[in-house]
């Protein structure tokens, strides 16, 4: 038997003994050991989502050590130390015949379509066996500062777009773990200038020891004023949004210089999704626009290797780590803002 937080819907996650999975011959059975705690696992509790069918065990950022493999599988080891790509891509869509599997058509999910990473154990289907999604790490990782890898992969993702360079200066409006991060590889890609804004000024001291190097509170700073007033009046380079507000996507593209690239990073609710930019600021000012979603298995395997070498240093991000029985509570830090990253210990 194994120990299960059991989704049955909006607010009412059950913790329950379950059967531990059985797997066939193209199967790898996981002993879960960490699943951190996601945005989107605290916005399934409160709220359901349209992917996810109860009952259903959720959580996606998960690390672990294979219990066992199935007859047919190779170059995996009882014992091995892994993490789970959560997207169970198909393949052959257009989308992955193009490098671009984080768009896949026909793509399942570990914690939305599949059960995912808040129970003892996780069975991984041939299918996503033989795609990649389960990632051996070296025998001396830290388990722990591996969940970040899926997020860290998706800030990747959306940086790539941006290409950040060498002498850039960058606006990241968000000081939540995401937010860390993309402090944290912006810094690591050599741009000249960090600069991490928040209303909340004890996330952004915790944030922004990730490598920025001014912190704006825009609760009492008017936040175009004072980055202009860092860039000499000019703006900055890039502008990422790693927060689901919309006033912040305005903000950021107000304060670009002249070419400059904004990411949508992080996407609005449902009911504040329509938001009117100011088109002529990308018109006459020559402004790239991106968003991002998701990411892909090579960019999983860069994350890792970016926070083993601790060039993305996990333990500044993570700053609780909680038993499966705290797991309802931890929601709810989640959704307060409290901490930055929060990781439930199976």
């Amino acid at each position: 038997m194994m120990k299960a937080a059991v989704f049955y819907g909006p607010q009412n996650v059950k913790f329950e003994n379950r059967e531990v999975p059985n797997i066939d011959k193209g199967d790898i059975l996981i002993r879960v050991k960490y699943c951190a705690i996601c945005g989107t696992d605290v916005r399934i509790y409160n709220f359901g989502q349209a992917n996810v069918t109860p009952p259903r065990i959720t959580g996606h950022e998960l690390t672990g050590i294979i219990e066992n493999i199935g007859s047919e599988v190779e170059d995996y080891q009882v014992g091995d130390k892994v993490l789970v790509v959560p997207q169970m891509t198909c393949g052959k869509c257009h989308y992955c015949l193009q490098g671009k599997s984080n768009l896949c058509e026909e793509v399942l999910l570990f914690g939305y379509s599949l059960d995912g990473g808040f129970a003892e154990y996780i069975k991984i289907p041939a299918q996503a066996v033989n795609r990649g999604n389960v990632i051996k790490l070296d025998d001396t990782a830290d388990l722990v500062d591996a969940t970040l890898t899926e997020p860290l992969s998706c800030v990747i993702n959306g940086q790539e777009h941006l290409q950040i360079g060498i002498g850039d200066e960058v606006l990241v409006i968000g000081a939540g773990a995401i937010g860390a991060m993309h402090v944290a590889l912006a810094k690591a890609k050599g741009a000249a200038k960090i600069i991490l804004a928040d209303v909340a000024q004890d996330r952004l001291e915790l944030a922004g020891k990730c490598g920025a190097d001014y912190l704006i509170n825009s609760k009492s700073v008017d936040l175009m004023q004072k980055v202009m007033s860092l860039t000499n009046g000019k703006g900055v380079d890039v502008a990422i949004t790693a927060c689901s507000v919309p006033i912040a996507q305005l903000q950021g593209l107000q304060v670009l210089k002249k070419g400059g690239r904004l990411s949508l990073f992080a996407g609005l609710p449902k009911d504040h999704a329509i938001n009117p930019l100011d088109m002529n600021l990308v018109h006459y000012r020559e402004i790239s626009v991106y968003g991002a979603y998701a990411s892909t298995i090579p960019q999983h395997m860069t994350a890792y290797q970016l926070l083993a070498k601790k060039i993305v240093d996990g333990k500044k991000i993570i700053t609780n780590v909680l038993p499966m029985e705290r797991l309802v509570e931890g929601f709810g830090m989640v959704k307060k803002g409290e901490g930055l990253k929060i990781v439930v210990e199976l």
